[in-house]
């Protein structure tokens, strides 16, 4: 007697789907724990993580050094090494130029916000007067009577909350050292990359065979030059938007120069919302020195912002994503939920990339689907004359 395999008992498919209902049941109770766990593993490699970015951030730098300054190098080795080289020095000395323009500004506000609080906060009253708005109700003078009681109440805090202020110390620092570790990490990995991507592309080729390694390799450099592009002419767009911002407020001799225009150039990284958090710290800051440099900045951002995203960002990115506007909103809000930061930082790719995925592969395999199992003829039939009725019988 011949034995059906298991597969084509009749009561499998129904085994195999009460399987899945409930390992996604389990999953999907224990869902936050499950997460925890996974962070909690990532954290292992999180200065790997760390350097991986940081070298594929860096690489489109070293590219341009490789191809425009060191081109005429003949050795490749020699060329790759001083690339790189040159690159992280470039980016070095920028951290260090905007610590040295930042940091002394930064010490010199918060000296001169300690010296005239009392000053600020009765202009601040008297500008908020001026629109029937009372501060009032606020005990204003209860709350800063003098820069005395605020500094003893600043050390009172101090010593009672010594142990949370050295926990949080030691907890910085050892991020100080993940980001210094994960930099020397990604000056190894970009020394390494035609190796690593060799290595991968051979696993690649193995696990799929070649015909489906090179959809999957074209797929992966569209996806490469997406991000590419949108990190390198975002970063470039920042650092036009902050010069402009730096320039405008010389001329019109505003204070905290560098720090408020780093702050916009920082923010206006972030899609959508960044450019409004921008503007609002730096207006705030001029508020506490002048309100009406607040108000005449607050002016000149929303011009210049409007600039940015009409005429300067179509220009870089040439509207080569061809996302819609409501799409990137949902992206990045969604993005911004789940992963923070990093989320809203990379919705506008990681969306470009998803709309690849969808017009060029998942919509052109249902086709053919639809095809396959005779769809067509049903959509032509449709599409078509109605069929002749048969002749009456007499």
């Amino acid at each position: 007697m011949k034995h059906k395999r298991l597969k084509d008992m009749e009561w499998f498919p129904y085994a195999v789907a009460a399987c899945i209902a409930v390992i996604l049941y389990v999953l999907l109770a224990h869902l936050s724990s499950i997460v925890k766990y996974i962070r909690h593993f990532i954290n292992f490699f999180r200065p790997v993580i760390i350097g991986v970015i940081l070298a594929y951030v860096v690489n489109p730098l070293a590219n341009l050094f490789k191809t425009r300054v060191f081109g005429r190098i003949k050795r490749e080795k020699l060329k790759t090494v001083l690339s790189n080289l040159s690159a992280f020095l470039l980016v070095v000395l920028f951290l260090v130029f905007i610590l040295a323009l930042m940091i002394p500004q930064l010490i010199e506000s918060i000296n001169l916000l300690a010296d005239n609080l009392e000053t600020y906060m009765d202009s601040l009253i008297g500008f908020f007067s001026r629109f029937g708005f009372s501060l009032d109700s606020l005990k204003v003078d209860s709350i800063i009577s003098s820069s005395e009681n605020m500094i003893n109440g600043i050390i009172s805090y101090i010593e009672d909350n010594l142990s949370t202020i050295l926990s949080t110390s030691v907890s910085t620092a050892k991020e100080v050292a993940e980001w210094i570790i994960a930099f020397i990490l990604s000056i190894y990995f970009l020394a390494e990359k035609e190796h690593l991507k060799s290595g991968v592309s051979h696993l690649f080729k193995v696990i799929f065979g070649e015909k489906k390694y090179v959809r999957s390799a074209a797929f992966i450099k569209r996806c490469d030059v997406i991000c590419s592009r949108y990190i390198v002419y975002n970063v470039l767009d920042s650092l036009i938007i902050g010069v402009v911002n730096a320039i405008f407020m010389s001329i019109a001799g505003m204070q905290y120069i560098g720090l408020i225009s780093f702050i916009v150039a920082v923010f206006n990284l972030i899609p959508s919302f960044g450019p409004i958090i921008g503007a609002a710290l730096g207006g705030f800051i001029l508020l506490m020195v002048k309100p009406s440099h607040a108000l005449i900045f607050l002016i000149f951002t929303l011009t210049l912002q409007t600039v940015d995203g009409y005429v300067l960002k179509p220009k870089l990115f040439g509207n080569s994503l061809g996302i819609s506007g409501l799409w990137i909103l949902i992206a990045i809000v969604v993005g911004g939920r789940m992963f923070g930061l990093a989320g809203i930082l990379l919705a506008i790719p990681a969306i470009a990339v998803i709309d690849i995925l969808y017009r060029e592969y998942l919509m052109p395999w249902l086709e053919r689907r639809n095809v396959s199992d005779g769809y067509e003829d049903i959509t032509e039939d449709l599409s078509g004359d109605p069929p002749e009725a048969p002749p009456e019988e007499i």
